[in-house]
């Protein structure tokens, strides 16, 4: 395992070109980031101008979320939404067109709120078809999408680790694509009450990724009480060997100083700063 810096939660107080640097300023050398632009569809100008931010930094891109609409104002996803079908098909090509240029093994796709006055049905099939096509977008550069129960939103309907791996299983049932995998973000797990150690267990064989922040509060490991250490150490043990994405909210000074200097490239360590 390694660790990914989230760029688009933490480091806020910079520049977002300016922040793949910073990550490998302070010694990462890999960085995640939810949709960063303004619209599913962005100019070549500013698509090239990200692309070049993470290649001048020297760092891996190691996620990029598909668009999700407007986060701030509680939108978590477009892929479930009849009126943006088009808008999240379009999104496709540009996202991972990206990654196939920064080698980005994992896209972030947010399911969406349910809307009123659609049926569910409706929502829960048009998702499907629109993962198949994403995933076998991803596919074609060796990639996966990933599949995210969020906590937080409550209108969000994948809550544990369970109903993402429904939404997997249906995908590869009705549509072939079997390039979907969890993203299992153990802040989230824990806050919807999910047994987060048997949901790994459960799931070890689909994890795609990890995400990690401490609970309550979704500060930096050792602000709550979730046993981080044990949690990965468990994810080591069942045989997961991919990214640790480093996606909390700075509460201190410096968001990385859990975390010792010799430990944040290369090969993942606890949360406590001894080997796994």
């Amino acid at each position: 395992m390694k660790y990914t810096v989230n760029c688009s939660i933490l480091l806020t107080d910079i520049p977002l070109l300016s922040r793949p640097r910073a990550a490998r300023d302070a010694g990462f050398d890999a960085v995640e980031f939810w949709w960063p632009f303004d619209s599913a569809v962005p100019s070549d100008r500013d698509v090239d101008a990200f692309v070049r931010a993470v290649e001048d930094a020297g760092v891996r891109l190691s996620g990029l979320n598909f668009a999700a609409g407007d986060m701030p104002a509680g939108e978590r996803g477009i892929l479930s939404d009849p009126r943006r079908a088009a808008e999240f098909r379009d999104n496709i090509d540009v996202t991972v067109g990206i990654g196939e240029r920064l080698g980005t093994p994992g896209f972030n796709a947010l399911y969406g709120n349910r809307i009123d006055g659609v049926a569910v049905e409706e929502q829960d099939e048009l998702a499907a078809a629109n993962l198949a096509a994403a995933g076998a977008a991803a596919a074609r550069i060796g990639a996966v999408v990933l599949i995210e129960p969020v906590s937080g939103a409550p209108l969000y309907p994948l809550k544990t680790a369970a109903d993402a791996a429904g939404v997997i299983d249906r995908v590869r049932t009705d549509h072939g694509t079997d390039s979907l995998r969890l993203l299992a973000d153990l802040y989230h797990l824990q806050v919807n009450g999910d047994d987060v150690a048997a949901a790994i267990d459960a799931h070890a064989s689909s994890i795609g990724h990890v995400q990690i922040a401490d609970a309550p509060g979704r500060g930096e490991p050792g602000t709550g009480d979730l046993d981080l250490d044990a949690h990965l150490r468990h994810l080591a043990d069942v045989g997961y060997t991919g990214y640790v994405g480093l996606e909390y909210k700075q509460s201190q000074p410096d968001p990385f100083a859990w975390l010792p200097a010799s430990q944040r490239s290369g090969a993942a360590f606890s949360t406590s700063g001894k080997d796994q």
